[in-house]
Formats: structure tokens, sequence, C-alpha cells
């Protein structure tokens, strides 16, 4: 494979961790905002708003269809749901945008996309929520794949808050009319050019996750092909953004991320094998990674 990667700094030490001194409340640690979900898809919902919960995050509302809020408030007792307007399929609709802007107002950092589905009237919502929030905001899974339908808004809007995209190859390829294939062969490149031309920070994901803003770039060295499974990269969307509501930059934040859900994940194959593993392991594995880096 070659990596042809010119004028970026490559950075190989990790961020820490903002420390909590011992009279911190829950409010200190920050406020994310988890939009996700919809009939069927509960589960992508539950999987990010936790761990959003693990990677420190004070307190987290997830934002959900009102017909699957029974469900994903049942599943963990520790995070707050806000069930907001559906459709006839049970996915969100446009209608949800004024109670999500009101959600929003207290929050640190916020995420869209696992498990919302497809439909017209999301991609006005995603396209309203991605130029408007004030917030640093993640961009995953189906929030990409509506956002790729017009790419002109990738951009990010003048003054807006940080925005952090976490493709895999096939969402990364739909966003930019690249084949897989030639993205794949150049990882580094395409990664570095996207994120400098729309400045925004990208995480690719794969066998040595890349992070870069376009000026600098870390190439994440844990994880295993254990984590091909469904439902890893919404345990990716939540840890992101719940190092985000802790105030750390968006680059550092990814960064550390990718590096935690990679180490989660390696701690869980030790114990579980590689395909033995799904993605609710590595939820009760994050604690584990934060004691393996010292936290």
């Amino acid at each position: 494979m070659t990596e042809s990667v010119t004028n970026i700094e490559v950075i190989t030490s990790l961020p820490l961790l903002p420390s909590r001194t011992d009279d911190a409340h829950k409010g200190d640690c920050g406020r994310a905002l988890v939009i996700a979900g919809s009939r069927g898809m509960s589960g992508a919902a539950c999987l990010a708003a936790t761990a959003s919960l693990r990677g420190g995050a004070g307190l987290v509302t997830a934002a959900i269809p009102q017909g699957i809020q029974d469900i994903v408030a049942g599943y963990e007792p520790s995070y707050l749901t806000a069930g907001l307007p559906e459709d006839e399929l049970g996915r969100l609709k446009p209608a949800a945008l004024k109670r999500i802007q009101e959600l929003v107002e207290p929050q640190n950092a916020a995420a869209i996309g696992p498990g919302l589905g497809q439909s017209s009237g999301l991609q006005e919502l995603v396209c309203d929520l991605y130029d408007s929030l004030q917030i640093p905001l993640v961009v995953d899974a189906d929030a990409l794949n509506l956002l790729a339908r017009r790419p002109y808004l990738f951009k990010r809007p003048g003054g807006a808050a940080a925005r952090i995209l976490t493709p895999h190859p096939g969402e990364f390829s739909r966003m930019t009319g690249i084949e897989t294939a030639v993205i794949q062969q150049d990882r580094q490149k395409y990664a570095a050019e996207f994120a400098r031309r729309n400045e925004v920070v990208l995480v690719l994901k794969g066998h040595q996750t890349i992070i870069t803003d376009g000026k600098r770039l870390a190439v994440n060295q844990t994880g295993n092909s254990g984590l091909a499974t469904g439902g890893t990269g919404d345990v990716l969307t939540g840890l992101i953004t719940g190092l985000l509501a802790q105030r750390m930059t968006a680059f550092e934040a990814a960064q550390l991320g990718v590096h935690v859900h990679g180490l989660a994940g390696d701690l869980a194959a030790e114990e579980l094998s590689k395909p033995g593993m799904i993605a609710s392991d590595l939820l009760r594995r994050i604690g584990r990674a934060w004691c393996e880096l010292g936290v």
C-alpha cells in the first residue's frame, strides 16, 4: 500500500484525558447528546449512549424516536432519554428539529447517525443539524450517508464548532465519489485531503484507523479483527462524543477515543477470542482500558 502525504505533522503521542478534581460533580464532566436509533435499530442508540458515559461524560441524553424510548431507557439506567416525533416507519422526522434544538441548549457535545435509517425527512433533519449546531458534533453511519447526497455540505460552516466524521471505507467512498479500492491504496492521502478541504476531523476506520484534521495525522495501533462486527462503530461514536463533552479538542478526542476503543477490543479478544466478540463487550472493557492507560 502506498501512503503519500506531504506537509502534514505525524502525531505519535497520545493526548491525556482531562483530569477531574476530587470535588467534581456530573456537570463538570460534560454533557453529551446522542441523536440515534429507529425502529429495529434501538441497539445503536443504546451502544452509543452507554459508550459516551464510559468515555467519562457526566450526563448523557439519548434523543431517539418515541417508539423505541422504552427499549433504550431499559437498556441502561445511567443515561437520560428523550422521545422525539417519528414517521410511520419509526424514524425521526423533521418535526423533531425544534425539540433537538432545545435539548442541545445545555450540551457540550453531540453525536448523530447511529441507527437513524434513511428517508428524505431524515436527510432534511441531518443537514439542518450539521449546518446549525453550535457545539462539537460527531457524525457517523446513516448521517454520513444522508449528507453524502449533498457533499457540498461537508464543508464546516464558517465559525461553526468542530465536526468529526467517522466513516468506514465504503461510507467514505460515498462521501467522496472515489472507489473504495482506490481509497484503500492511499488512505492517508485521501483522508488528509478531505479533512483539509472541509475543515473537519476525519476518522477513516479500518485496520490502523487514520485520524486527521488535514494538518496533523495519527495512525492508530490498537484494535483487531474482532471489531469487525455490528455495533462497534456506534461504540466509537459515543466514546469520542463523551471525550468531546469533557472539552477535549476535536483532533485529540478522536485520537484518544479511537485508541481506547481499540484497546477495549484487544482486552475483549484476549478473554473472548476475536470471533467471539460482540460490540457490547467493548462497553464492559472501556473501564479496564482506562486503567491500562493509568487513568
